[in-house]
């Protein structure tokens, strides 16, 4: 079972907020020799770094509130993705027009997100193309911890070339249509409503391998029903494959990549190879947890994460040390 870092009730999401922006400075911990990589989300964790690891760059960042839905651009794509980055959620209303109120009274556990895996079993929306149900969306949080509010969204068509969704107030007032171009050069293409278009988030497939970002983590039955965030590292829809080992980073070499299996599953690096430390009031890094990334061209790299504080000893800073194999 993982650790909740973000709630998803409101009142625990500001509590912990508040105590977290209690932490202090620490110093900066001694390095190796490998490249030495910093991405840098801000102490609040309020923006998404993409990565190459090639390059050992940041190619693109952005505000996880630039963007609310993801729509997959492949000729055959039909999904629709929530900004995991916010704790955004969906619930099926079983109506059959926008234009009518909505009321989301006991709803409770019920409503569903993406899970972190970015299976395509594990959307809030799930396959929408037979039924094309109307959901209510709760549209997450802020940077700060404050709900941003509910609408209603129904995704009506798909071609190989566009979608087609509907969007309302929560009452059924202001219905609006909307069209979203594929590109094929993306896995997946961004929408804002603040905008109402696409808006530049994802860079093109080929220049990035990792994603750093907030994204929504949820307990597994039998559990109860509980969505949080956590801060960690994805693939972002990379087409990049992960292995993950304990050991000596220096140790691990290519020979590694035929004894330890490869997932697609955009979180097998993740949030958990760091712990907070209420003794410290400090995250604390598994530098024994390893990981090898195969990219989409197909050369390998292993990384381990060194810290989660900057130089001046801010967190929000994800610092790992990578090496081509």
């Amino acid at each position: 079972m993982k650790k909740a870092i973000f709630p998803a009730a409101a009142s625990a999401a500001i509590l912990l907020s508040g105590c977290l922006k209690e932490e202090l400075p620490v110093p900066a911990r001694p390095r190796g020799d490998a490249v030495q990589c910093v991405a840098s989300m801000g102490t609040d964790y309020g923006d998404q770094v993409w990565f190459d690891l090639g390059s050992h760059s940041v190619v693109a960042q952005n505000s996880k509130m630039d963007w609310d839905l993801a729509f997959e651009c492949g000729a055959d794509g039909w999904q629709v993705r929530l900004n995991h980055a916010r704790l955004m959620r969906a619930h099926r209303t079983g109506q059959d027009a926008m234009d009518v109120p909505t009321d989301t009274t006991g709803y409770g556990n019920t409503w569903k997100v993406d899970l972190p895996d970015g299976r395509p079993d594990s959307l809030a929306f799930g396959d929408w193309r037979q039924e094309h149900p109307i959901f209510v969306v709760d549209m997450g949080y802020s940077v700060i911890g404050l709900p941003i509010g509910l609408r209603k969204v129904q995704v009506v068509d798909v071609t190989a070339d566009a979608y087609q969704f509907r969007s309302s107030s929560i009452n059924g007032a202001n219905v609006q249509e909307f069209s979203v171009q594929k590109d094929p050069s993306r896995a997946y293409v961004h929408f804002s409503f603040n905008t109402g278009a696409t808006v530049a988030i994802a860079p093109p497939l080929g220049s990035y391998d990792l994603v750093f970002t907030q994204y929504t983590e949820q307990f597994r039955p039998p559990d109860p029903y509980l969505a949080y965030l956590v801060t960690g590292t994805v693939n972002g829809f990379s087409e990049a494959r992960v292995a993950e080992l304990t050991g000596d980073f220096d140790s691990v070499s290519l020979e590694d990549t035929l004894s330890h299996p490869f997932s697609t599953d955009q979180d097998v690096i993740g949030y958990d190879w760091k712990d907070y430390s209420f003794e410290s009031a400090t995250y604390e890094v598994y530098a024994d947890r390893i990981y090898i990334v195969q990219d989409r061209e197909g050369y390998f790299y292993k990384l381990h994460f060194v810290d989660f504080y900057d130089a001046q000893g801010q967190r929000g800073s994800p610092t790992f040390e990578v090496m081509p194999l």
